[in-house]
């Protein structure tokens, strides 16, 4: 750590990396950013480290999802509400499923670049650079619009900001009571062919809401009850952007990344002697590992004592993408490592990236289906191995889309050209996110001790 600063991830190899053509404006623009207020601040990472600690111990439940990609044209005061609205009605669910806290991270206010598979892409016989998400260039296929272009680290850093601003006010401000919440999702179900099967666990939640009533307990005297705490992650691709951002804490005199609470490193960029893990070794915010079948059990321990040496609770995520297929064949070799170093890690699930199918008509899409059997299967290996199933980790929007087939919302192939508005991977819409939450609740509570699921059956 005595050598680490901000910028020695500079010197080494990296991957996923822009091809700037004017290096003075790309480094115009990191200076300017590095005058920029901290988007988050040290403490508030602090805190969401405390209570992904709680998640390490079985004490809390994470719930971390938001777009595939942030994008310029989308950003709004009514496409950020729909989201923070489906994303409080999941959190309401899967709190009462769990009995336990639910740690709510975002990915938004900062999730703007995407790693691809290749440099560059043809269409007709041209070829240019791949669309790397709006902090880089744009996806519209034209030589301009596809040159990366440092002005747009700016316009991220400033779309960040305001979303940012209004997340806090509706955490804050009353929009997060829960009776109003829960009415939100009553009102779905009502619409919704899942209603049969859900209503026992609504029912519950109404009961609970009515008790607290009764003890005087209410949102307008109890702020617990029309507040709640939002926290905010995203991929660390651009490094120049993180390192722009990243200040040292007053209090601590340590460096924290302040683009966002936690970051997390990707699958394609977790190489342990590379650029971004050796940026991630000297911030102190949380961070998450995305765990794919690549990932060997050697790679995985020296990741563990590189970024996180003094095995602190809270502070890696390991967020498993395997595919529906894979989770038996790669899941238990990852927890066996980790059990036997002695390690403390969040066990997360991405259900998402490991189930991209391409429709038969061009579409790329997620069939709803695969997404729970990971789900599923994530939860099973953990009660076969006797550990903790700590978060889901999944692409949504708040949007009525239709990117993701199946569900209750009968999204099917030929009705993915509806609404499918992704810039980069489908999503699932507000209906079938909720739903899935609904899902996940099942699984959640099947962790619980037998004693306290009785308790709860009544």
């Amino acid at each position: 750590m005595s050598t680490w600063t901000p910028s020695s991830w500079r010197q080494k190899p990296i991957s996923q990396v822009p091809a700037y053509p004017n290096p003075d404006r790309l480094r115009d623009a990191e200076g300017q950013l590095h005058t920029f207020p901290p988007l988050v601040f040290a403490g508030e990472a602090r805190d969401l480290k405390e209570r992904l600690a709680a998640v390490s111990r079985g004490e809390a439940f994470l719930l971390q999802g938001g777009d595939c990609a942030e994008s310029f044209a989308e950003h709004g005061a009514d496409h950020i509400r729909d989201f923070f609205r489906v994303f409080l009605q999941m959190a309401v669910v899967l709190t009462h499923g769990a009995s336990k806290p639910v740690v709510k991270v975002g990915r938004i206010a900062g999730q703007f670049a995407k790693p691809r598979s290749s440099d560059s892409e043809t269409i007709d016989g041209v070829t240019l650079p791949s669309y790397r998400g709006d902090i880089i260039n744009d996806i519209a296929f034209t030589e301009a619009a596809r040159t990366p272009d440092p002005e747009r680290l700016l316009m991220a850093y400033r779309q960040s900001a305001a979303t940012l601003n209004l997340l806090r006010a509706f955490a804050s401000g009353g929009y997060a009571n829960l009776a109003r919440v829960h009415e939100w999702t009553m009102g779905f179900m009502k619409g919704s062919n899942a209603y049969p099967r859900f209503e026992e666990l609504a029912t519950k939640i109404d009961d609970a809401i009515d008790f607290m009533r009764a003890l005087g307990l209410t949102p307008e005297n109890t702020p617990a009850l029309r507040e709640t705490r939002f926290f905010t992650s995203h991929e660390a691709l651009l490094l120049g952007y993180e390192e722009a951002l990243t200040r040292r804490d007053s209090i601590t005199n340590e460096w924290y990344a302040t683009s966002g609470h936690m970051l997390w490193i990707g699958d394609r960029t977790r190489q342990p002697d590379a650029a971004h893990v050796e940026y991630f070794s000297g911030i102190r915010n949380p961070i998450g590992i995305k765990c794919g079948p690549s990932l060997s059990s050697d790679d995985l321990l020296k990741l563990l004592d590189k970024l996180n040496p003094e095995d602190e609770a809270g502070r890696i995520t390991l967020i498993g993408r395997f595919g529906h297929e894979k989770v038996a064949d790669h899941l238990p070799r990852l927890i066996e490592t980790v059990q036997r170093a002695g390690r403390t890690v969040v066990w997360c699930s991405d259900p998402m990236h490991g189930n991209t199918i391409k429709a038969s008509n061009g579409y790329k899409t997620r069939p709803f289906d695969r997404v729970l059997e990971e789900v599923k299967a994530f939860f099973h290996v953990h009660r076969e191995m006797g550990t903790y199933a700590g978060g889901i980790h999944i692409e949504m929007t708040g949007d009525d889309v239709t990117e993701c087939v199946g569900g209750v919302a009968a999204v099917t192939e030929a009705t993915l050209q509806d609404r499918y508005h992704t810039y980069c991977d489908p999503r699932l819409n507000a209906s079938q996110a909720l739903e899935l939450a609904f899902l996940v609740a099942e699984e959640v509570g099947s962790q619980r001790p037998a004693r306290d699921r009785q308790r709860a059956a009544g």
